[in-house]
């Protein structure tokens, strides 16, 4: 069974990846999620949801037969040791290993030159700019929900289906009829409106 693997930090955005483990981790896919930080110790998610780290950067060794690696957003990523986190995605994209950024975690990307040479999106150019100074993207920046190109998906805080619909699809996990079926399920539900 290949690994998935779900970078968390302390309020990370437990919403952002929810749509994707849930189905990545049903006994049929071939898959199994497991979380990754940088160290051993739980990480309470913004919801309040406290996980025990599967692994831990300094004791995890790399491996070729990962499938992916999630990154949510949330409030870590403006944590300098959370940044560590480099060495997973450097040896992921070396590898051609999918990663799979969201919200802030898009951000994160945008500060190391990992959005450089891939369309992508986040939450806004202004504001990937301004937190990523480094950042040299502008003219692969696409105003999307989620977009994906090669081994890389990004998307902005409020695409969480989106953003899972990219992963499934690249993960065969839904493909074609079955992978549109579930998107106009989660994205548009049962009914129309609230009462």
């Amino acid at each position: 069974m290949r690994e998935v693997l779900l970078f968390i930090t302390d309020g990370f955005s437990d919403w952002e990846a929810s749509y994707a483990t849930a189905e990545i981790n049903k006994p049929s896919t071939g898959y199994c999620v497991k979380t990754i930080a940088v160290d051993a110790e739980p990480k309470t998610s913004m919801g309040g949801l406290r996980v025990l780290p599967d692994y831990s950067l300094p004791t995890y060794v790399p491996n070729e037969d990962t499938a992916m690696l999630i990154i949510p957003g949330g409030t870590g990523w403006r944590e300098k040791h959370n940044q560590q986190a480099c060495v997973l995605v450097d040896f992921c994209f070396s590898q051609a290993i999918p990663v799979a950024a969201i919200c802030d975690a898009t951000t994160f990307l945008g500060r190391y030159g990992y959005l450089d040479q891939h369309k992508h999106t986040s939450n806004s150019l202004v504001s990937l700019q301004e937190a990523a100074p480094d950042y040299k993207g502008e003219q692969l920046y696409l105003e999307a929900q989620s977009v994906r190109d090669r081994e890389l998906i990004t998307a902005n805080g409020t695409a969480a289906v989106e953003f899972t619909k990219h992963i499934l699809d690249l993960l065969e996990v839904y493909q074609g009829e079955s992978l549109e079926e579930w998107y106009n399920f989660f994205k548009h539900g049962l009914y129309q409106g609230t009462v």
